[in-house]
C-alpha cells in the first residue's frame, strides 16, 4: 500500500497524540463529545427516573435536587430525557453518516477514477440529489412511508451521499495525477486496485474530518425533523420534539426548552470543534502555518 507521505504525519515528528492534547480546538471537541457519547451510553444502563412513568402531580417542576434539569408537563425527568434523547440524536446521525460515506464515497472515487462521461453523469446526479434538502426530503418519505426514525435516518442519509461523493471526487482527483499513483498504473494494476489500495488511505484524513461535519449536522436536521413531528416518536424522548413540546409553555416553564437546546448547542459545537482540530492535526500544511 502507497500512501503520500505529504499528507500524513512524519515519523520524526511528535506523536499524533502528543500533538493533538496540544491543539485547542482538538481537546476541548474530545471533551465535549466524549462527555455527550458517555451521557448516551450511562442511559442505557441508568437513568435518574424511568421517563415511561407519568408524574402528574409533579408537573413542571423547576430545578431541584429531585429534579436537576426540572421536569416536563407530564412529570416526566427533564435529565433522564436528555440522556436518553442523546443516544437517539447520535444513533440517527451514525447511521445517517454511514449510509452516505458507504454510498457516496466509492461513487466519487469511482467518478474520479472514469472521468468523461461517467465523471458528468454521477456529478449531475449528485447536483439533483442535493438540491433536495434533509427535511424536504424527509417531509416526502414521510408522506409515503409514515413519520418514525427510520424515515428520518434514510432522509438524512440520502442527503449526505452527494456531500460525501464530491469531497471524495475532489480528494481523489487531487491524488491520482501524483508519481506513485503513475507508478503502480505502470505496474499493471487497474483503476479499482489502485482506488482500495492508493487513493482511498490518501483521502481517509479528508473524510474524517467531513464525517465529523456531517455528524454535527445530522444531529441538527435529526433534532429539526423531530421538532417538526418527523423524527422518533412518542414514547421515545427526542431533543427536537422537546423543544416543540415546551413553545406553548416558555413563559411558566422555560426550563423545558432551556436544557434540551443547550443539549443541540453543546454537542453541534463539540463536534465541529473536534473537526477543526482533525483538520489542523492531519493537514501538515496547516500544521506548518501554526
Amino acid at each position: 500500500m502507497s500512501i503520500d507521505p505529504t499528507l500524513h504525519e512524519n515519523p520524526d515528528e511528535p506523536h499524533f497524540l502528543k500533538t493533538a492534547l496540544t491543539d485547542r480546538s482538538f481537546a476541548i471537541g474530545s471533551c465535549i463529545t466524549l462527555l455527550i457519547a458517555a451521557m448516551a451510553l450511562l442511559s442505557f444502563l441508568w437513568t435518574p427516573y424511568d421517563i415511561t412513568v407519568l408524574t402528574v402531580a409533579d408537573k413542571l417542576q423547576g430545578l431541584s435536587l429531585a429534579h436537576p434539569f426540572g421536569t416536563d408537563h407530564l412529570g416526566r425527568d427533564i435529565l433522564s430525557m436528555i440522556m436518553i434523547g442523546a443516544r437517539n440524536s447520535i444513533a440517527v446521525a451514525i447511521v445517517a453518516v454511514g449510509i452516505g460515506m458507504g454510498v457516496g464515497v466509492p461513487l466519487g472515487c469511482w467518478a474520479a477514477a472514469r472521468g468523461g462521461l461517467v465523471d458528468e453523469v454521477l456529478m449531475r446526479f449528485n447536483d439533483l440529489v442535493f438540491a433536495f434538502p434533509a427535511l424536504l426530503s424527509a417531509i416526502m418519505i414521510t408522506a409515503i412511508f409514515g413519520p418514525g426514525a427510520v424515515n428520518a435516518i434514510i432522509a438524512i442519509g440520502i442527503f449526505n451521499v452527494p456531500v460525501f461523493a464530491r469531497v471524495a471526487r475532489a480528494g481523489a482527483l487531487s491524488v491520482w495525477p501524483r508519481e506513485f499513483i503513475l507508478a503502480a498504473r505502470a505496474a499493471g494494476k487497474g483503476k479499482l486496485l489502485i482506488s482500495v489500495e492508493h487513493i482511498l488511505p490518501n483521502i481517509v484524513a479528508l473524510l474524517l474530518v467531513q464525517g465529523t461535519i456531517q455528524f454535527a449536522l445530522g444531529i441538527l436536521a435529526e433534532a429539526g425533523l423531530s421538532y417538526l413531528g418527523l423524527g422518533a416518536q412518542p414514547p421515545m424522548p427526542s431533543w427536537g420534539r422537546m423543544l416543540f413540546e415546551a413553545q406553548t409553555r416558555m413563559i411558566v416553564a422555560p426550563h423545558l426548552a432551556l436544557f434540551p437546546g443547550l443539549a443541540i448547542v453543546v454537542t453541534v459545537l463539540g463536534l465541529n470543534l473536534l473537526g477543526d482540530g482533525l483538520r489542523d492535526l492531519l493537514d501538515p500544511r496547516l500544521r506548518r502555518e501554526r
